[in-house]
């Protein structure tokens, strides 16, 4: 755990305004494909600083939970992988910002529509439906809210489309219909397989089919064996290898004039179960009061606050956590840029009166109200680098 500065009266607590903030427009997820897409001038594509080399046929591999350091940390597990990071490696790979909150749905949104949060709306994991005052999961999508109302931008894949470009998304069955695919994810056809090593085979086909093409294919089992056993397991790694043997199987069957990438939407970090590292918010009476609500997950967290008591849940968080995390008000992380350089009026109300992001290695869970997630080894969700720096790597053919 990271020790902090400490003044005369205890430990200085953290400036929310020096948080690092994700690199919105030059070089987070929201970049990707819209820089990947740059060369063929698709209407309506939001604009990016990221600049990636032109290329008729893209593919975006992403790899849930592979982030930038834990690939770092492991070059034996994953050596195709490694042989594309950066200079120092002889590869050309770099690492992204995922965006705040580093969370999966967040991260989809941002990949599938080429904006911020604060700009497709998918604030965190739950979020407040300012409309009705309840808990949104955004990733289960519970409640069930109307998906166009939620986030109402064309995704980059309808664009693409629509612009002539043979587009389709290769992923597992499960995610055909759901909510979260039709507003981060539609556009083209969507083609479902049960195993990766069809979804690595049918991507490339499906690039190999047209002049000009853009595929989207997903992979989510490292990051449920980083949830369920932590990343420093044997389970984890595994996975990683197995991540690996896929990227290699899809980069050898590229058809000519080919660019595929691999990225991913968060990274992770395990979290020792004891008082110190998960602070349970269920038994903290001081962390409740005034709080009608709590949102986000264990290190991202969206507090809303019972009518006129904003300004005291901020001060108290601030008091016995600020030396931990970034504890803002939901203006200050706004203005920030936590979620974007200029987050919709639409989005506003779904942020918490208090947002507090981790920087230590903690968690404010909740063992009663959120069992599973409490249980999980592996977390991310913050601002701090090993959840928020994900790969960008290239192969070219």
């Amino acid at each position: 755990m990271a020790h902090p500065v400490t003044d005369a009266y205890g430990p200085a607590p953290l400036d929310p305004r020096a948080a690092p903030v994700p690199e919105y427009g030059t070089g987070a997820l929201c970049d990707v494909i819209p820089a990947a897409l740059a060369g063929f001038a698709v209407p309506g594509m939001p604009p990016t600083g990221l600049v990636l080399a032109p290329a008729d046929r893209v593919c975006v591999f992403l790899v849930d939970g592979l982030g930038w350091e834990l690939l770092l940390r492991h070059p034996d597990e994953a050596p195709f992988l490694s042989s594309l990071l950066g200079s120092s490696r002889g590869g050309t790979g770099r690492p992204l910002t995922a965006g705040f909150p580093a969370t999966t749905a967040t991260s989809l949104a941002s990949v599938g529509t080429g904006l911020p949060p604060g700009g497709h709306g998918l604030a965190g994991y739950t979020t407040l439906d300012p409309g009705t005052g309840r808990l949104m999961n955004q990733l289960r999508w519970q409640p069930w809210v109307e998906p166009a109302l939620w986030q109402p931008h064309p995704t980059v894949f309808r664009l693409a489309a629509a612009a002539g470009i043979a587009t389709c998304q290769v992923s597992s069955p499960t995610f055909a219909d759901t909510p979260l695919t039709k507003v981060a994810l539609s556009g083209g056809s969507f083609l479902g397989r049960l195993t990766g090593e069809e979804r690595m085979d049918l991507a490339a086909d499906r690039l190999a089919a047209a002049d000009r093409a853009l595929v989207y294919t997903y992979y989510s089992e490292l990051d449920a064996m980083g949830h369920r056993h932590g990343v420093d397991s044997d389970a984890w790694r595994g996975q990683l290898t197995m991540v690996d043997l896929l990227a290699r199987r899809l980069a050898e069957q590229l058809p000519p004039r080919s660019a595929l990438y691999v990225t991913a939407d968060h990274g992770m970090l395990d979290i020792p179960f004891d008082e110190e590292s998960r602070v349970d918010f269920d038994e903290d009476w001081e962390l409740r009061a005034g709080v009608a609500v709590l949102g986000g997950e264990g290190r991202a967290r969206h507090v809303y606050a019972v009518p006129g008591a904003a300004k005291d849940v901020l001060a108290v968080w601030s008091e016995v956590l600020g030396d931990r995390m970034w504890v803002a008000g939901r203006d200050e992380a706004v203005d920030a840029g936590w979620f974007g350089p200029r987050p919709e009026a639409r989005v506003l109300g779904r942020i918490g009166d208090v947002v507090a992001a981790a920087r230590d290695d903690m968690a404010i869970v909740a063992n009663r109200t959120e069992p599973g997630e409490s249980r999980m080894v592996g977390l991310h969700g913050s601002l701090a680098p090993v959840e928020q720096l994900v790969p960008l790597l290239e192969v070219r053919s």
